[in-house]
């Protein structure tokens, strides 16, 4: 399974600085987990099996609820048990077809 993934505090006129820093103690969980893993502009993706993941969420998220008592948690999941491979498979199928002109 790929999940996406996006935690956030909830910090109350607090600098922007706080939040990035409390992000990357959630990004620091995930690359700590030996997933596979990407990170992008407004999301982390983490693919494995359902326990391995969501305990890895569940860890990031807790990583920013230490700095703030409301925190904001998005998750979209693509559930493919048994797959492995797809976080970089799928952007490859459709480079491919880029490369070929669609």
């Amino acid at each position: 399974m790929i999940v996406a993934f996006s935690v956030a505090p909830t910090i109350v006129g607090e600098p922007s600085a706080e939040m990035s820093e409390a992000v990357a103690a959630a990004v620091k969980v995930v690359r700590d987990s030996g997933l596979p893993n990407e990170t992008n502009a407004m999301f982390t993706l983490v693919e494995g099996e359902w326990d391995e993941v969501f305990a890895v969420i569940k860890q990031a998220t807790d990583a920013v609820r230490a700095v703030s008592p409301r925190t904001s948690l998005v998750i979209k999941a693509d559930i493919r048990e048994g797959v492995t491979g797809q976080l970089r498979g799928k952007v490859e199928a459709v480079e491919k077809h880029l490369q070929e002109g669609i």
